[in-house]
């Protein structure tokens, strides 16, 4: 699913491998046969140039105690993105973009069977079986047409990211945008919007 986000045609990485946890790399390189760039897999995360905020607690794995609100919170998040993103059934990949990130436990704990892409996750959010991570600089570096559905997080509303998101978005599913005041990308049409979010779906 990955991609050289120089432009050229695509072509299939080719990944070589360092440190393994089961079926996860945590360290290791992507390389790329066209232009021959280099991407380093480290602690889990293929770096494709960008930065991401720096933090101290680990929210994807939950070892942050957190209060009864805040645990509710985020199961009624996870509860409405479910319905908004209108995903049911296994297979296929979810983006989730930015702070969007934090919703993969929530998430995957209410849609088995689907894996879960985090592009510029904060950086207390760790690699799970369900969620692999990826920095990224100005593009989202997975194949055209590949997710079955993308959140875009409050925090990466800005350019270039809704566009992104619409390219890797497959025709007829939905891109999810915590935020109400935006543009739609290019080839997405607005299907509501409210309480914090907006909603489109890919013609």
């Amino acid at each position: 699913m990955l991609r050289c986000p120089e432009p050229h045609q695509l072509e299939f990485l080719v990944l070589s491998t360092g440190e393994m946890n089961g079926r996860m790399v945590r360290s290791g390189i992507a390389g790329c046969p066209v232009c021959r760039n280099e991407y380093l897999i480290v602690n889990g995360v293929v770096d494709f140039g960008g930065e991401v905020e720096r933090g101290t607690r680990n929210v994807a794995r939950g070892t942050v105690e957190r209060g009864t609100r805040s645990v509710e919170r985020g199961t009624e998040e996870a509860h409405t993105l479910q319905a908004l993103l209108d995903l049911s059934g296994p297979g296929g990949f979810v983006v989730l973009v930015g702070a969007a990130s934090r919703h993969a436990v929530g998430l995957a704990s209410l849609i088995g069977g689907v894996h879960f892409v985090g592009i510029n996750a904060p950086a207390d959010i760790e690699e799970l079986p369900v969620l692999s991570l990826l920095r990224a600089g100005r593009s989202i570096p997975l194949r055209p047409s590949i997710a079955r559905g993308v959140v875009v997080g409050a925090d990466s509303v800005g350019a270039p990211w809704l566009d992104q998101a619409a390219a890797v978005l497959l025709r007829g599913r939905r891109l999810v945008v915590e935020a109400e005041s935006l543009s739609a990308p290019a080839g997405v049409r607005e299907l509501a919007v409210g309480q914090g979010l907006w909603v489109g779906e890919k013609g």
